[in-house]
């Protein structure tokens, strides 16, 4: 799209998604598409609530920049890779194969470029607000963002072209920022692995993720509560102290498709083993060692 979010200025109204929990993203010329449930309208010329035509588009998507690029340089033959223009069956191929054909100067697009793409043409790569994922609460968003930004880091001089990156960063001396920069895995890991081992998370421990969805927000916040001080006593009679609950919580993306998300986690050496003989209400999913908490 072309900006992440649409705010009224006088009131601070912001569009969101009716079934998710999520600010529709503004795609040019004028409609709004919600990114969890592709559920598509029109942009609004004035807020629905106290009927200003101050509206404004913050944020910035793969179209807005590929715009700006072009504007810089108008020269430039320029291709997007992203959602909008891969939905197609081998459009993932034709986009790479035009690339690689040097039908485009400049390929923009989210982060799927950052995978281990083979492009021997390219000299610069460039990234737009990195932070994106920094502060995720995710307890492996550091991770992430150094190995994201490692990885696209790496498509540029891939042959007999210089390489260079440039990452835009409002925290550039984060550790996970600084990594990426002097390319230290090394720094980066002894940072990263401290904060781990102080507060008990992988690879100290181990996690079991429990969600629950339901239409209402009660009946999901409710659930959640039961099974919460379920599990506390469970914990109490098998005499496991080692093994924490935390939570219960609304998830990140706290509504999707219009049912309200909440979850808890386990955490300990075997928290799975609680749940062996340990019988889970209907509707709850159980996800053993999860690869994001949001």
């Amino acid at each position: 799209g072309s900006a992440t979010s649409v705010q009224c200025r006088d009131c601070g109204y912001l569009a969101q998604c009716p079934r998710c929990s999520t600010p529709f993203t503004f795609h040019a010329p004028s409609f709004l598409l919600c990114h969890q449930c592709n559920r598509r309208t029109s942009s609004p010329t004035h807020c629905p609530d106290c009927g200003s035509g101050r509206i404004r588009y913050l944020g910035v998507g793969t179209q807005r920049v590929a715009e700006e690029v072009s504007g810089a340089f108008p020269g430039a033959r320029i291709l997007r890779w992203d959602r909008d223009t891969s939905q197609g069956r081998g459009s993932h191929e034709a986009i790479l194969a035009a690339f690689l054909r040097h039908d485009a100067d400049v390929l923009v697009g989210t982060q799927m470029l950052a995978k281990g793409l083979h492009l021997p043409l390219v000299s610069l790569v460039g990234v737009v607000n990195a932070d994106v994922g920094l502060h995720l609460p995710d307890f492996r968003a550091g991770e992430g963002t150094f190995q994201i930004l490692t990885q696209v880091a790496g498509r540029a001089g891939r042959s007999f072209f210089p390489g260079r990156a440039y990452i835009q960063t409002y925290n550039p001396d984060h550790y996970a920022l600084r990594g990426v920069a002097d390319q230290t895995y090394e720094a980066f890991y002894d940072e990263e692995i401290a904060f781990r081992r102080a507060l008990g998370y992988p690879p100290f421990s181990r996690l079991v993720r429990l969600l629950y969805a339901d239409p209402s927000f009660a009946g999901a916040r409710r659930q959640a509560v039961r099974l919460f001080e379920r599990l506390r006593q469970e914990i109490a009679v098998q005499g496991l102290p080692e093994l924490e609950v935390i939570g219960p919580a609304p998830a990140y993306y706290q509504r999707v498709r219009g049912r309200y998300r909440w979850h808890l986690l386990l955490k300990g050496r075997d928290p799975a083993r609680l749940l062996a003989d340990f019988p889970l209400p209907e509707g709850w999913i159980v996800d053993v060692d999860p690869v994001n908490l949001l």
